[in-house]
């Protein structure tokens, strides 16, 4: 990045990595949970035995995409905090919102138990995660990035996107375990317990989390707020009136890493078990499979970024996303697992090419003044529009085709193409800033350069 801060003790990168690491896998695998709950339990937990499937699917698919609602109220509150009190406060809140919604999830009563109060209560703890998930991930990919050595941005900012990856490995795999136990004690309890088990992890992350010292950014920030005469503006009104475009071009340059993901997760798990009869557990655990890969794969290709560019890594992503959309869905029609599982973990790979190097380049974006609230915006509103509405959206589409899965696919396809365009376009906007910005600093220079020859 072109604004590393020379703070005299700088924060060790890893431990900064490692902060930003934990917390936002507690953050994501309680997200991650509420997901793949949504996907194959909640249905029938939280909604009316005599509704119809379809409409019981879509509405517990609905309960996941209002959480999406509030997460650019989340990104904008917490970037307001980051960028003004700073990055490690704003970590904590998110964590411990998150953590506590998650715990309360797996006490909830039944739609059996209490009525409409059940999904109600559901969609309202939902509502909490979103807006805590919406203030998390900027400040995870911050105090990553602007804690990394010069030239190793793209890959210490994948830490924090890995978190997706290692949050999904343990949802996954605890709800693999629960279904262990059978259908009748998964409906009845285990469904509830990776929920609970969060409160462990949430006590892990705080522990590392309280102990971290804040991005040396904020001290350059505080500095330089200090000597302007008169207040700035609200980092909100700054982004929205300088880098708008910044802003929706980001949107549109995630919507494969975040809409994408979950039509080849939550809507491949929906459409694989209720429409062509395949064993959850065995997808479960592929899924389980792709994410480990994931896990391991993304920060290779970050450090790929930080050598060819970060901008390449993304685009050949999308492109690998584009091709592999169709095949994706057309092997569950075969019943192979390997063939599966082949495909899910093929379609992880290039995925975690276009989410790892997706930090530093976002983060390029915009001044450091306003960057939490900046790339906030950028991912949080993609989330709402994209990725909430992703299973529900891909279920629609199915069903208008009657039941195939071809619709999903091809609009992933559409996305990954534009994603591909405006991700380009990122880069050309992060070289004009740059630009302005040595420009600045040389009619700065001037002046004082000449009061010193006595010019």
């Amino acid at each position: 990045m072109s604004d590393r801060t020379t703070s005299p003790k700088p924060q060790s990168p890893y431990r900064s990595a490692l902060a930003a690491l934990s917390g936002t896998s507690i953050e994501w695998y309680d997200f991650y949970a509420f997901a793949t709950a949504a996907a194959i339990v909640f249905n029938d937990v939280f909604f009316p035995a005599d509704m119809p499937t379809a409409l019981k699917t879509i509405s517990s698919f609905a309960t996941f995409a209002v959480g999406f609602l509030l997460r650019p109220l989340g990104g904008i509150v917490f970037g307001h905090i980051g960028d003004r009190v700073g990055r490690k406060k704003t970590l904590v809140i998110t964590l411990l919102m998150m953590g506590i919604a998650s715990f309360a999830i797996g006490l909830l009563p039944t739609y059996d138990q209490v009525g409409v109060l059940s999904p109600i209560l559901l969609i309202t703890l939902r509502l909490v995660q979103g807006i805590a998930i919406g203030g998390e991930w900027g400040g995870a990919v911050l105090i990553a990035v602007e804690n990394a050595p010069k030239g190793k941005s793209t890959f210490f900012g994948s830490f924090a996107q890995l978190g997706s990856s290692v949050g999904a490995l343990l949802s996954t795999g605890m709800f693999s375990l629960m279904n262990l136990f059978g259908d009748s004690a998964f409906n009845s309890w285990g469904w509830r317990v990776p929920f609970l088990a969060s409160a462990i992890l949430v006590v892990i992350g705080l522990v590392v989390r309280t102990k971290l010292e804040d991005s040396p950014v904020m001290d350059e920030i505080h500095a330089a707020e200090a000597e302007k005469e008169e207040p700035s503006r609200l980092p909100v009104a700054e982004v929205l009136h300088k880098d708008w475009k910044t802003v929706l071009t980001g949107v549109f340059a995630l919507a494969t890493a975040t809409g994408g993901y979950y039509v080849v997760t939550s809507y491949l798990l929906s459409y694989g078990t209720e429409s062509l009869h395949l064993s959850g557990s065995m997808l479960l655990n592929g899924l389980s499979l792709a994410a480990f890969l994931e896990l391991v794969v993304t920060p290779l290709l970050a450090l790929l970024g930080d050598k060819v560019g970060a901008h390449k890594v993304v685009v050949a992503g999308l492109a690998g996303v584009v091709l592999l959309s169709i095949p994706q869905f057309m092997v569950l029609g075969g019943g192979s697992v390997v063939l599966i599982y082949l495909m899910m973990l093929a379609m992880r790979l290039v995925m975690s090419a276009l989410y790892g190097p997706m930090a530093a380049i976002l983060a390029d974006g915009f001044a450091p003044h306003v960057r939490y609230t900046g790339i906030s915006l950028s991912y949080q509103v993609c989330n709402m529009i994209f990725a909430g509405f992703a299973p529900v959206t891909a279920v629609w589409l199915s069903s208008l085709a009657g039941g195939a899965y071809w619709p999903p696919a091809a609009a992933l396809m559409a996305v990954s193409v534009i994603g591909i365009w405006c991700t380009l376009r990122l880069r050309v906007y992060f070289e004009r800033r740059v630009a302005t910005e040595s420009s600045a600093a040389t009619r700065e220079a001037v002046p004082a350069a000449a009061t010193q020859t006595g010019v």
